[in-house]
């Protein structure tokens, strides 16, 4: 198994530590719903997790809930409520969004208002060993201190000084030293420490959790492209400057953002769909195919049109799984597409070619079944592969009662169909059996694909096959495909 490590900017051989695959993952600031951009994050790190479970290693997820920030300090007042009160909201939220879009839980969440005794303990320690400094009842990290810092972004400090968090203020040594501990303004919540009161700066928080929760050197360590700079560049000068060990993280992975039109989607842009509007509109599966569906390092551009398309692929998975194994005889072997699929999972989680044959390993079932083949066997394959790694329910139904909710979902009144209609479409299933029947398997499958295509599902059943319609096909369309294939009415 190879990973892409951020930290050198290189697919490395994946070789965890120890026995157990330590992997912390940064979680959310809960001061609003959360959205597409999250939902991103968390389902492929769900999956890979997955599917590091699936390759038989042991893995302990920490993710963390950034429960204080000035963000929900602000909304919090906003609201005129407890900051408290708005950041318990907004958890409950995020985990009813993480169990719709079956995302399995951590093992551990703990939150930064929680573990306020192991970040003083980090803090102190820092302090002691010359890397932090105290200043007016706050705490700042020196960064000239480290020689390694920039390593994981690969910028030049001087670099940096143009950027948004060389901000200087009269208690600090140096414009780029980032805060620890922050003294604690009038109205906002605060702890005592023996800086005074306050509260934890962002970067301390995670460091802190994954010491406590993992140890001092961890396997994996994931977020969102967003963050490589400045919070996970300044985790690992706080945690190796801490510990003195190196590295804190062996592999960084990092996967793209979500955009809405140019811009990334975020809440304090305002450009988002939450996850749960999503889900007005679509299924989980359809959404966690819409994001696995492109690699998890690239960009994905929200739309309706990919959605749509996401629907489509899921139906055509749950059509394949849902078939009725009418066959007799040697079972379709379905072992090549599943080293196939792990080829693909090998090389830095490439999900999207991983769906890819699940799609192909679907329509082999579909062929197979049409050839009288027995397909139970393939058919647990693409259910294991589908539901154990890539997290996809893909429950099973019949031909008809999918179609009759693809005519729910858009909305598509059910017509009466013209007798001119049913009698070409039962000519082509007579067309079809007696291919079956004669073993001319390509025409029999070309005679469904077409079916398909013009809007007519067949679903093959110990009692025979029945049509189901998706829309009417036009008169024209079939009297095309019939004279095509040579037959008559």
């Amino acid at each position: 198994m190879r990973v892409y490590n951020t930290l050198f900017r290189k697919k490395e051989e994946f070789l965890p530590q120890g026995d157990e695959v330590k992997m912390y993952v940064c979680g959310v600031t809960p001061y609003d719903d959360s959205h597409i951009g999250h939902a991103m994050s968390y389902v492929i790190f769900d999956v890979i997790r997955r599917y590091l479970k699936f390759r038989d290693y042991k893995v302990k997820y920490v993710q963390n809930v950034t429960d204080i920030d000035d963000k929900i300090i602000d909304r919090a007042n906003q609201r005129d409520i407890p900051p408290a009160e708005l950041a318990k909201k907004f958890t409950d939220s995020y985990f009813e969004d993480m169990d719709a879009l079956n995302i399995e839980r951590a093992d551990v969440y703990p939150k930064a208002t929680g573990e306020i005794a192991k970040i003083i303990e980090v803090i102190q320690g820092l302090i002691d060993k010359g890397f932090a400094y105290p200043a007016d009842g706050s705490v700042y990290f020196r960064v000239r201190k480290d020689p390694d810092y920039g390593k994981l972004s690969h910028r030049s400090l001087d670099a940096m000084m143009a950027g948004e968090c060389a901000i200087g203020s009269e208690e600090k040594e140096d414009p780029m030293d980032f805060a620890l501990w922050k003294a604690s303004k009038p109205g906002e919540p605060f702890w005592e420490s023996p800086w005074g009161e306050g509260r934890p700066g962002w970067h301390i928080e995670c460091s802190a959790m994954s010491l406590k929760y993992l140890g001092e050197q961890i396997d994996i360590h994931g977020g969102g492209q967003d963050l490589i700079f400045p919070h996970h560049e300044n985790e690992i000068a706080q945690s190796e400057s801490f510990t003195g060990k190196k590295p804190f993280v062996k592999y960084w992975l990092h996967n793209g953002l979500v955009q809405l039109g140019e811009d990334k989607m975020s809440k304090s842009l305002g450009n988002l769909v939450t996850i749960k509007q999503a889900l007005t509109k679509y299924s989980p599966d359809a959404i966690r195919i819409f994001i696995l569906n492109s690699h998890y390092r690239s960009p994905l551009k929200y739309s309706e049109e990919g959605l749509e398309a996401a629907v489509k692929a899921a139906e055509r998975l749950r059509r394949a799984v849902s078939r009725d194994d009418s066959g007799s005889g040697e079972a379709f072997d379905a072992e090549s597409y599943r080293k196939q699929f792990i080829e693909a999972m090998d090389d830095d989680f490439n999900t999207a070619q991983a769906l890819a044959v699940l799609f192909d390993l679907a329509s082999a079932i579909n062929q197979a079944g049409d050839a009288g083949v027995s397909i139970g066997q393939a058919q647990g394959t693409l259910v294991s592969l589908a539901r154990e790694v890539l997290g996809l329910k893909l429950p099973r139904t019949t031909y008809l009662e999918l179609t009759e909710r693809i005519l729910i979902r858009d909305t598509v009144k059910a017509t009466v169909i013209p007798d001119t209609v049913n009698k070409r479409v039962s000519r082509l299933i007579e067309e079809r059996l007696k291919c079956r029947e004669e073993k001319k398997w390509q025409r029999a499958d070309e005679i469904r694909k077409k079916l398909d295509e013009l809007g007519v599902v067949l679903e093959d059943t110990k009692a025979g096959t029945r049509a189901a319609y998706k829309r009417a096909p036009s008169v024209e369309s079939l009297d095309s495909f019939l004279k095509e294939l040579g037959i008559t009415l």
